[in-house]
C-alpha cells in the first residue's frame, strides 16, 4: 500500500509539472509575469541552502566554528568576484574537505 500511494503522488506530481511545461508556451505568459519568474530561481535557492549550511541532522542550529560555515563563506566570495558556478562549488567544497580532514581532524 505505501509503494502504491508513493508512486500514485509520482504520476500526479510529474503529470502536474509537466503541463505546465508543455501546455504553457512562453507567448502566453505576459511580461509581468515572466519578469517575476525570472526571481523564482533566485528565492529557492537560499532556502535548499540555508538548511544544509546552518541546521543538523537534529534539527538544530550548528555551531558559529563548524567546518561548512567557512566553506559557505568560501564559496559566496568566490563566486561574487568569479561568477563562474563551477568555480564557486568546487571552492566551496575544497575549503570544506581542506577544514574536516587537515584542520579539524
Amino acid at each position: 500500500m505505501t509503494w502504491l500511494s508513493i508512486i500514485i503522488a509520482g504520476i500526479i506530481t510529474y503529470l502536474m509539472r509537466m503541463t505546465m511545461i508543455a501546455l504553457v508556451s512562453k507567448d502566453m505568459l505576459g511580461n509581468k509575469i515572466k519578469a517575476v519568474l525570472e526571481y523564482v530561481p533566485s528565492a529557492v535557492f537560499p532556502a535548499i541552502i540555508f538548511p544544509a549550511v546552518f541546521i543538523n541532522d537534529y534539527g538544530n542550529f550548528i555551531e558559529i566554528d563548524d567546518p561548512k560555515i567557512f566553506g559557505a563563506l568560501v564559496a559566496i566570495i568566490v563566486g561574487y568576484f568569479s561568477r563562474n558556478i563551477i568555480a564557486t562549488i568546487l571552492a566551496g567544497l575544497i575549503s570544506y574537505w581542506f577544514l574536516i580532514f587537515v584542520i579539524f581532524s
